[in-house]
């Protein structure tokens, strides 16, 4: 199964850059990573965002904190493209599960990336609020779970699991911290990974293999193999320090 690639940014720069890339099917941006580009105004700053980007899907976060004003906010961030996806956090600042927000943008058939989840029971709770042919991904924060000490891998098979019976909903590897990450991703059938534009660079040459003559992983002898699915999966790549050749992944 193929995996798309979307870049996790902000920058107009980046932005033309990436868009103009077949490899890069999408894109996804927060506020911090707005306001880290030098945003002042977020509707203005999206805009000229989606004058370079207004074909490959991006996704546009809410940034207020109560169901009425998300809900709002949502409403006219859905207009400003037709391949524009609303973002909503799983929770707000309170904790609370933004359910309501969810079930009344996506039965108004606005495009959905539900962010910040981080387990397959918040998956399930989304399942329970949408319906099944308005387009939604789930975004699971694989990174910053494992930053915290625990494994995200099985929270993603069960949320792949559940999800299953929904042909509209795909679930979205983010938080992404290493390029075999995108391995785990694809192995796991993710149909979608969202990656920083420094570690779009390292990948490419993973999932592109006449580009690895050129990689500085080969160098390094940095093994890409895949992985077999009954063994522990690793946090990151397996060098072999005998062997100066990288051997280009076959999950690819």
């Amino acid at each position: 199964m193929s995996i798309k690639v979307f870049c996790d940014i902000a920058d107009l720069k980046n932005i033309k850059k990436f868009n103009n890339n077949n490899f890069v099917k999408g894109f996804t941006t927060n506020p911090s990573l707005m306001r880290k580009a030098g945003a002042k105004d977020y509707k203005s700053y999206s805009r000229q965002i989606l004058k370079v980007c207004n074909k490959k899907p991006i996704s546009f976060e809410v940034f207020a904190d109560s169901p009425k004003l998300m809900i709002e906010q949502g409403i006219k961030i859905n207009k400003w493209g037709k391949n524009v996806y609303v973002k909503v956090p799983v929770i707000n600042s309170k904790k609370k599960f933004t359910g309501k927000v969810i079930k009344e943008l996506n039965s108004r058939n606005i495009k959905l990336n539900i962010t910040a989840v981080y387990t397959a029971k918040q998956t399930a709770k989304i399942l329970k609020v949408i319906n099944k042919k308005t387009n939604v991904i789930i975004s699971i924060f694989a990174g910053r779970a494992a930053d915290t000490g625990k494994d995200p891998v099985p929270e993603f098979e069960r949320s792949l699991k559940f999800a299953k019976k929904y042909k509209n909903v795909e679930i979205l590897w983010a938080s992404v911290r290493e390029p075999y990450n995108y391995i785990q991703a694809k192995q796991l059938n993710c149909q979608i990974i969202t990656v920083p534009p420094a570690i779009i660079e390292k990948i490419t040459p993973i999932c592109i293999p006449e580009f690895a003559i050129n990689s500085g992983l080969a160098a390094e002898g940095y093994l890409l193999k895949s992985l077999d699915p009954g063994k522990p999966r690793p946090s990151g790549f397996r060098k072999n320090p005998t062997d100066a050749r990288a051997k280009i992944c076959s999950a690819t």
